[in-house]
């Protein structure tokens, strides 16, 4: 795969068709957007989308909750990620790599010793990135965990003896409990917290100041408050459903982070840049590239390293028009964030509800990668 990075490029605002897209094109994807909104099946939702470095089109869209008199939804109004959060925790990860810290190939355990027994000495630091650790996506007592409450090091200790699926590194299954693994590594090499590492290496160089691991000093009722099924139980829904204190600022690696359309676009950009924004360099082009490059050739389950790839087979809602060499994330809130290097597109989807398994971000996306006209 040939990849071609453009050095420094800041985003900028600017129109469609300084980089070759159709006004009218894009306007079909934000009318898509909005038009689940005015139907009621959306209640907020944003989408920014920029080529060559350039933002043709940013714009939000409803409210941030169904509360009458709740403010209207604008480009910088900030979501739950959900599991847009994973590449991020491995970006962190990347970085302890490329400072000699931490070895993609060495066993889990040198880091975190009490993951231990059984298959678990076959673990490696790659397969928690890549879903080819053998862990589960959710630990089996993850509903009685939240309900109490309890602390996030909880989960980690259940991760360490939870039983692994398949033999590590044999075959391919999407699971959050080794991206929890992976920030438990960072905060044991780093000595310092997961949310606290990221602030510092990522978000501050970047200039995402809305971003952060928890909810950070954003009210959670000044956040887009994600959808809770009227069928949910009230008391577990206020304890610990999406929306709670305790789930919002728990920090969790796996779908903890709090951010905007443009810090998102910010950081893909970055890594359509090889690793630098404007004078900054924050990752080595070599990160940038094995994060973005297909780590499971012999499972045939292409991933990269935390970014999904376009022909990944599970979290893949980047539609049907971008090309082999397009990376990204979704999230199970109804968000989705892209990048195609191939035509220097980016697109960024944050929604508080994800419709019809991810179909309209599919829809969405596709509308977007056919505006280009060049």
């Amino acid at each position: 795969m040939l990849l071609t990075f453009i050095a420094g490029a800041l985003l900028v605002t600017d129109s469609p068709s300084s980089v070759g897209m159709s006004q009218a094109r894009l306007e079909i994807a934000a009318s898509l957007l909005n038009g689940e909104i005015e139907r009621g099946n959306l209640g907020a939702g944003s989408i920014l989308v920029a080529r060559h470095g350039k933002i043709v089109l940013d714009r939000g869209f409803g409210r941030l909750s169904s509360r009458q008199g709740s403010p209207g939804v604008t480009k910088d109004s900030v979501y739950l990620l959900a599991s847009i959060t994973k590449p991020v925790t491995a970006c962190a990860l990347m970085l302890l790599v490329e400072r000699g810290k931490v070895l993609l190939d060495d066993k889990v355990s040198r880091y975190l010793p009490e993951f231990a027994g059984e298959d678990r000495s076959n673990v490696r630091v790659r397969d928690l990135l890549s879903h080819t650790s053998g862990l589960p996506d959710m630990l089996p007592e993850n509903t009685e965990l939240r309900r109490a409450n309890a602390p996030l090091h909880r989960f980690v200790a259940g991760a360490f003896t939870t039983p692994l699926r398949y033999v590590p590194g044999t075959s391919f299954a999407y699971q959050s409990m080794g991206t929890l693994l992976a920030g438990a590594i960072v905060e044991k090499v780093a000595g310092i917290s997961l949310r606290e590492f990221e602030r510092r290496e990522i978000f501050e160089p970047l200039g995402m100041k809305s971003s952060s691991l928890g909810v950070g000093s954003i009210p959670v009722a000044g956040t887009v408050q994600a959808w809770v099924s009227p069928a949910s139980n009230p008391q577990d829904t206020n304890r610990f459903g999406p929306n709670s204190s305790y789930w919002r600022d728990m920090g969790h690696p796996w779908g903890g982070m709090h951010s905007t359309t443009r810090d998102l676009a910010v950081l893909l950009q970055t890594f359509l840049n090889g690793g630098v924004y404007g004078n900054k360099r924050v990752f080595s082009s070599p990160t940038v590239k094995a994060m973005i490059t297909d780590q499971n050739t012999q499972q045939q389950a292409p991933w990269g390293l935390g970014w999904a790839l376009r022909h990944s087979k599970v979290w893949n809602f980047f539609g049907d028009l971008l090309s082999a060499s397009a990376f990204g994330h979704a999230g199970a809130t109804g968000t989705v964030a892209w990048a195609d290097p191939e035509t220097q597109l980016l697109c960024v989807v944050l929604t508080d509800r994800l419709l019809d398994e991810g179909r309209l971000l599919r829809l969405l996306s596709n509308a977007v990668a056919a505006s280009i006209e060049d």
